[in-house]
């Protein structure tokens, strides 16, 4: 690395933000920009550690420590030729990754770790500003076609890496808009969908097609695709949210959190939304069931919305602020994090289960009765949850999300007219990213159940190695490609 002691002059720092009160005004990201320097000080802090550990820890290798050095150098085509030979879009990931690359960094050992997530996003912004995100051509065309049905981040990345090969890729979207969780499932403020529509763009000058509206298995048969395509990769997701069966669930103003969050990009982006079922939370009170990234998407949503009072609560005790003997480095900590929706007003609430809906007039939800839990382990060493007597009370409010998460993709239709084989979860299973069905693969949260952006870009990528060498009877291309980033 340029500057050896960079970690030890240069303390870990991230943009200034807008105010709590500037960003609740609007849907807009709310990074401030930084001075010159900032990012190649950031830089200089990777330790030229013997074992860059970041590798391990981020699903798609990214060669982190190289595109440091170029960042601290200032030479910034390199670092964004370095970043882009591993990650398809580095303007997702540097915006909505948790950075599992950070958890594993060596100076998080006893120190803050590396800034890698904001590094990757300044390196494609800077792409972006000088044209060096542009239509690239392949070296040659095959006589291939290939049929990638669903459009997220898992999607995307197979469909480029197969344009990539030579082979001719068009991309279905049930949906009126490509971008699958990206574009619905992500509020504006963490991913603004014009950085989706610019990644779009040249992709379709590169030759990819994409069909929005378009329902595989109800608007064209499985079997026809099947039959017009070369080979057919499934990347729709785990669109099955996990619900909470108690008494009251029938009640106007319990919503599946990714109902919620759907509406509103799609009022946001001026688009078509069923005013019937309209969720509004101004000067309502809001509980959000479930600790995780979709629900803090929703307390920001919600804060943005005008909501009186946001309440957000989680089955499992709080975490320690600091690693324990159970997750120690370079694994994933167990920890609390606070996003920045959380800054911008929230009560959270830990080890509450949710006992029942509440409604005064049989119709209308007006409060969520809870029970404080506790949490043991038992003799089999497996924790062990039990309702604390005398804890029961009840929280107003008038609207509950359900963010706990997803099961699996959807069953019917699609997957059921295929015949796939599914695995104990309910997803598909594969070997080698292959169905059990000639020419048909599976990739992403589909495949693997519910993940990161990180993870499903990488899925893209494994899948269309698969693909390439299935259709072409050979090693892929692809895999020597990804290799040839250690010529740069």
């Amino acid at each position: 690395m340029g500057d050896q002691k960079g970690f030890i002059k240069y303390k870990r720092s991230l943009p200034q933000k807008e105010t709590v009160e500037q960003r609740k005004q609007h849907f807009k990201e709310f990074n401030l920009e930084v001075e010159d320097g900032f990012s190649n000080n950031q830089a200089a802090r990777c330790m030229d550690c013997g074992i860059p550990f970041c590798h391990s820890g981020c699903p798609l290798g990214n060669i982190i420590p190289d595109f440091n050095d170029a960042v601290y150098k200032e030479e910034w085509k390199l670092a964004y030729e370095i970043l882009s030979s591993t990650n398809n879009f580095p303007e997702f990931t540097g915006r909505i990754c948790p950075a599992p690359c950070e958890s594993a960094c060596v100076l998080g050992i006893n120190n803050d770790p590396v800034a890698i997530e904001f590094i990757e996003k300044t390196i494609i912004e800077k792409a972006y500003k000088y044209q060096w995100v542009k239509p690239r051509e392949s070296n040659k065309r095959t006589d291939k076609t290939i049929a990638i049905v669903g459009s997220g981040p898992a999607g995307l990345a197979a469909a480029d890496q197969l344009n990539q090969a030579g082979h001719s890729v068009t991309v279905f979207e049930r949906n009126d808009r490509i971008g699958g969780l990206l574009r619905y499932g992500i509020p504006d403020f963490k991913l603004e969908k014009s950085v989706i529509d610019r990644r779009l763009k040249v992709m379709e000058e590169e030759g990819i097609q994409f069909k929005t509206n378009c329902n595989v298995g109800t608007d064209i048969k499985s079997k026809e695709l099947m039959e017009q395509f070369d080979a057919v990769v499934l990347c729709g997701g785990s669109t099955i949210p996990r619900d909470l069966p108690i008494e009251g669930r029938g009640l106007k103003g319990v919503h599946f959190a990714m109902d919620y969050l759907e509406q509103n990009n799609r009022k946001v982006a001026g688009g078509k939304f069923n005013k019937k079922i309209n969720i509004d939370v101004k000067d309502k009170n809001v509980v959000v069931i479930g600790g995780g990234d979709t629900g803090s998407d929703c307390v920001g949503t919600s804060n943005r919305l005008g909501a009186n009072s946001i309440t957000q609560i989680e089955l499992l005790m709080q975490p320690s602020n600091s690693r324990s003997e159970n997750d120690p480095w370079p694994l994933w900590p167990m920890i609390l994090r606070s996003s920045s929706s959380h800054e911008e007003g929230c009560e959270r609430k830990w080890a509450l289960m949710s006992k029942r809906f509440v409604s005064e007039d049989g119709v209308n939800l007006s409060g969520l009765e809870v029970v404080s839990v506790s949490w043991e382990t038992n003799k089999d060493g497996k924790n062990e949850m039990k309702e604390i007597a005398g804890t029961e009370r009840i929280i107003p409010c008038e609207h509950v999300f359900l963010a706990i998460g997803f099961v699996h993709p959807q069953l019917e239709g699609l997957l059921t007219s295929l015949g796939v084989d599914l695995d104990q979860r309910n997803n598909v299973m594969t070997s080698n990213y292959q169905t059990k069905i000639e020419k048909l693969f599976a990739a992403g949260d589909m495949r693997r159940g519910q993940s990161l952006v990180v993870w499903a870009i990488s899925e893209g990528r494994e899948a269309a190695i698969a693909v390439d060498e299935y259709l072409m009877g050979q090693k892929s291309i692809l895999e020597s490609k990804e290799a040839s980033v250690l010529a740069i």
